[in-house]
Parts: structure tokens; C-alpha cells; sequence
């Protein structure tokens, strides 16, 4: 059986009707899988495609936007289905078309947003790992969040970190920094909220009726601030989105101080992922929190 034979059989017993792809044409999919459109009979799904041994990767990606979708909060392209087949795992996922203008839908995603976040439970943590762009996200549950901080997140990036040769000074830094974590969330005990995990520019968009979509989470539950601090990582969001999240639930005090931290994650995962670029950035954002913490 083809690869393509056996995704149109999985559609097919999902959806309880038979389906035959007569087209299928290259998608934006991001740097890590790749992405096709496939039609036929008046239907359409959004198919990622990796490595078979990738496949537990989609297994947790569809269990998030499934968590994300129970909360009814914001939109995300519903789970089909997924599997491997002729070496190659796969994913499909509901095709929505998108166009990309965010202006409009700023706003409302900033509420619906707020909404998301407000969807909690009583640990930190998720029931499953997952990933963080190709990078494992261990998401063991955790009653304290400094600790969680601090064990699945800055010190799993730096522990891989030094397995990919940056050891030295960023080590040093990163070590100093876990010691002293104490300091810099000092009383800060926020809510386990539902969070998208990897909320950046590239993964929101806008579909035909000016919803706002979001896709390819890194979902668990933790600091809602640590969404928020991404936003503002590489850019792609608005003064109307910041202000209706404030308006819908205001932020903490010392969020300011706290973005840092939690943007050092995504920093060091992108040193992990993409290699001594980002070095200098991880260091400077180290130099700052330390300062901080003295």
C-alpha cells in the first residue's frame, strides 16, 4: 500500500465516508514536517508528513489541539486522524483556509486568548510530553512552579545544551541562574492554565469569517505569562491584542521581570534547534537575570 493509499483509508474510517485524493499540491508547513493539501469529492485536509519514527510527535501535537478544541475558547484545526504508512508518519487535520491578515482579528484574539487561560487545573505539567518545534518537552506534573521552571524547562535546555558542545560560560551562567531561581519568582504562585506552549507569530492566523486559528501548540498547563512573554519574543502581535488580554485579565505585577525568564526558554531551545546563533542571546538574557538575582 502507498503512502497516500493508506492516509485516504484512515480518513475514510474517521470520517465514516469514503474519501479518494484526485489532488494534492505542497503546503507551508513550517522548517520541521512537510505539508500538503489533499482534495477530492469536495473535501479538503491539511496533511503533515515526517519520518515514521516522528510519529509520536503528531500523537501529542493531535492530543493538544484536541485539549486546546474541549476548551472552546479560541479556533484550532480539528484532528482527522494520523498513523504511519510506508515509512512515514502522518497527521490530518481539518483544512481551514487562511489568510493571514491579523490586524482585524487582533483584538479578539487577545480575549479569546484570556479565555484559554482561564481553563485550569490543579498542577503544572500535562498528562503527556511533548514537543517544542522538534525538541522534547518533558511535561511531568508538578505541584510547585519554580520547580517546574527550574527541572522541565530551563534545566532540560541547558542539559541538552551541553550535550550539542555549549558548555563553558553558558553552563556557568545557566547553573548560577537555577541556584538563584528562588529569587526571581519570589512569590509568584500563578494558576495552572491551559497554555498553546509555543505561542509565536508564525502560529496564528486568520480564517475566511476573521476568527483567529491557532496551530502547532506545545500545550501544558503552567504560567499564563509565559504565553504571553513568546508574543513578545519575535514579534507578529499588536498594541489591540495586548490591550483586550489586559482588559479580559490583567497581568501581574513583575510580569516585566519575569518575561525574561521565561523567554530564555524558547532562546535556548532555539540554540538547541538551530545551533551557536542564538548563543549570544542566551547569554545576554543570562547576564540580565542574574543581575536580577544578585
Amino acid at each position: 500500500m502507498t503512502l497516500w493509499n493508506g492516509i485516504e483509508q484512515r480518513i475514510a474510517a474517521a470520517t465514516g465516508s469514503a474519501f479518494t485524493g484526485a489532488e494534492r499540491a505542497p503546503v507551508g508547513g513550517g522548517c520541521i514536517n512537510r505539508a500538503y493539501r489533499l482534495e477530492g469529492g469536495g473535501r479538503r485536509f491539511f496533511v503533515k508528513l515526517n519520518d515514521a519514527d516522528r510519529l509520536e510527535m503528531f500523537e501529542a501535537e493531535a492530543a493538544g489541539l484536541a485539549e486546546l478544541a474541549a476548551a472552546g475558547a479560541v479556533r484550532v484545526p480539528r484532528p482527522i486522524c494520523l498513523g504511519a504508512e510506508s515509512g512515514q508518519s502522518f497527521l490530518v487535520l481539518e483544512y481551514l483556509e487562511l489568510h493571514g491578515d491579523g490586524a482585524a482579528a487582533e483584538e479578539r484574539l487577545g480575549r479569546e486568548l484570556a479565555a484559554l487561560h482561564r481553563v485550569t487545573r490543579p498542577r503544572y505539567g500535562w498528562a503527556r510530553d511533548n514537543t517544542i518545534g522538534a525538541t522534547p518537552q518533558p511535561n511531568g506534573e508538578a505541584d510547585d512552579w519554580t520547580g517546574f521552571w527550574r527541572e522541565r524547562r530551563i534545566g532540560f535546555q541547558l542539559e541538552l545544551a551541553a550535550r550539542h558542545g555549549h558548555g563553558g560560560e553558558l553552563q556557568r551562567k545557566g547553573r548560577a541562574l537555577l541556584e538563584r531561581l528562588d529569587l526571581l519568582l519570589d512569590g509568584h504562585v500563578p494558576p495552572a492554565s491551559l497554555l498553546h506552549g509555543d505561542l509565536w507569530g508564525g502560529n496564528w492566523s486568520v480564517d475566511a469569517s476573521g476568527r483567529p486559528v491557532l496551530f502547532d501548540p506545545a500545550v501544558y498547563f503552567g504560567d499564563r505569562e509565559t504565553d504571553l512573554a513568546m508574543t513578545a519574543l519575535f514579534g507578529g502581535f499588536g498594541p489591540r491584542f495586548y490591550g483586550a488580554y489586559a482588559e479580559a485579565w490583567p497581568l501581574e505585577p513583575g510580569y516585566g521581570e519575569r518575561r525574561a525568564l521565561y523567554n530564555l526558554y524558547h532562546v535556548l531551545n532555539h540554540l538547541n534547534l538551530f545551533g551557536g546563533g542564538y548563543l549570544g542571546q542566551a547569554l545576554a538574557l543570562l547576564d540580565r537575570l542574574l543581575r536580577r538575582a544578585a
